[in-house]
């Protein structure tokens, strides 16, 4: 979901604020997953107050932060849905990811990914981590399912002004 900086702003004291960017593509990916009935989620080895933000705000439903070990946190995902490794997809960019990229039955590599992650996964999204890339996974996945055309129409009718509505 980020493009890999981190922003460490000093406040003065011992505190230091931690920021990082989002796209808004992205975040529209979200919304398009949940219209598809896609489960969605985070884990990453940073913890962040950034992240955990945007998670509530895109209303993302695992957010593991903190994770040095993401296969573990994989499975527990797994275990929390009811699903096989192979009925999950995963995306990555570095190769703390390559335990779960391994494990999955759909792994994606952003397009800024190293080299040793792209080597291993199924699809490497047109856009850069930070810029899209996960809004590549999700329309991939929703087009295999033959569901992109309706999670559209349905992202539109959800976001029209109430005038258009009741026309």
């Amino acid at each position: 979901m980020t493009d890999g900086k981190i922003f460490l702003i000093p406040t003065g004291g011992d505190v230091t604020i931690e920021a990082k960017g989002f796209h808004a593509h992205d975040g529209t990916a979200f919304s398009l997953a949940r219209s598809g009935g896609l489960r969605v989620g985070i884990i990453t080895k940073r913890v962040s107050e950034t992240v955990r933000l945007r998670a509530r705000d895109l209303k993302i439903d695992h957010v593991y932060q903190g994770v040095a070990d993401k296969l573990s946190a994989f499975h527990e995902i797994l275990e929390k849905e009811n699903l096989q490794p192979e009925q999950a997809a995963f995306v990555g960019d570095d190769i703390i990811d390559l335990p779960v990229m391994r494990h999955c039955g759909l792994a994606f590599a952003v397009a800024n990914a190293r080299e040793d992650v792209k080597d291993e996964a199924h699809v490497i999204t047109d856009h850069r981590g930070g810029e899209g890339a996960v809004r590549d996974a999700v329309e991939y996945i929703l087009k295999a399912q033959n569901t992109l055309a309706q999670c559209i129409e349905d992202y539109i009718s959800d976001h029209a002004p109430a005038a258009d509505k009741l026309q």
